[in-house]
């Protein structure tokens, strides 16, 4: 091979392990629906699901929206190094697999994980090459109204959780996007649009 193919085979779309995508946000910001919207228009994206102590929801399904363990359970893990990271949020623990994880990425595809902001931190020290992006509502006020619509939480949780969300803008910085979930449908384009356009950046072929 010459110089000029080497320099060109450089920069060349190799096959390397897959990339973690991490995005982050405030309870009723929406996240999960633009997960579910990556994960159904973005190819060769696998969600990763935590594992938590909180209860179950109605119409959550477990190992699909979550694995829902025992907090002794969920202790017995974190000794076990079963975790990439874990965290105590909202008065739960939360966990992101660490096999499936790495099982995922080594054999080159993506990864979604849909987690706090204390895991995110975590994650970038393991994966600083990921994907980070933190959703946003437009303001407390359309947050708070939005977590009235669910009907998911009593009142006094969802002060708890607009306390958190002021607690919570202080990780900003840990990660590479913001984006204020304003009109859905253009988040679901503009968040789809990053990643699509990570996969091409320069410095993350090769790595």
């Amino acid at each position: 091979m010459n110089k000029i193919d080497k320099y060109f085979h450089k920069y060349l779309p190799q096959h390397k392990k897959g990339k973690v995508v991490v995005i982050s946000a405030p309870s009723g910001t929406g996240k999960t629906t633009v997960c579910k919207y990556l994960l159904k228009h973005i190819p060769n994206l696998k969600y990763s699901v935590s594992y938590t102590t909180r209860e179950k929801r109605v119409g959550e399904i477990n190992g699909r929206d979550y694995f829902f363990v025992s907090e002794e359970t969920f202790k017995k893990m974190v000794q076990q190094n079963k975790f990439i990271e874990w965290a105590k949020v909202h008065n739960h623990y939360y966990g992101t697999p660490k096999k499936f994880v790495e099982e995922t990425i080594n054999h080159g595809q993506d990864i979604l994980l849909d987690i706090d902001v204390q895991g995110g931190k975590n994650m970038k020290k393991v994966y600083p090459d990921g994907v980070y992006i933190f959703l946003l509502p437009p303001s407390l006020q359309v947050l708070k109204q939005r977590l009235l619509n669910r009907g998911k939480d009593t009142l006094k949780d969802i002060k708890v959780r607009l306390k958190n969300a002021i607690k919570e803008l202080e990780y900003i910085k840990y990660y590479d996007y913001v984006v204020i979930n304003d009109k859905l449908k253009e988040t679901l384009e503009i968040i789809k649009s990053i990643i699509i356009s990570e996969k091409y950046r320069i410095f993350r072929r090769g790595k």
